[in-house]
C-alpha cells in the first residue's frame, strides 16, 4: 500500500509579504531564484504567481545586464 505523502502549499512570497515591486539592486533575493548554473528557477518549483514571476525575470535581467548578477555561474 501507498501512502500519501503531504506537500506544503506553494505560495508566493512577494505576495505574502506584499511587495510593490521587485528590485534588480537586491541581489540576495535574486540569486535565491537562480540554480547553480544560472538559469531562473520556474514558478512551479517557486510558488511565485505570474505577476511575480514575470517582474522577478526582467529584474534578474537588469541586474545581469548592469553587471550585478553574471549570466553564466562558474
Amino acid at each position: 500500500m501507498q501512502q500519501k505523502r503531504f506537500q506544503r502549499r506553494k505560495f508566493c512570497r512577494f505576495c505574502a509579504d506584499k511587495v510593490e515591486f521587485i528590485d534588480y539592486k537586491d541581489i540576495k533575493t535574486l540569486r535565491s531564484y537562480l540554480t547553480d548554473r544560472g538559469k531562473v528557477i520556474p514558478r512551479r518549483m517557486t510558488g511565485t504567481c505570474a505577476k511575480h514571476q514575470r517582474e522577478l525575470t526582467e529584474s534578474i535581467t537588469m541586474a545581469r545586464n548592469i553587471a550585478l548578477l553574471a549570466f553564466v555561474e562558474k
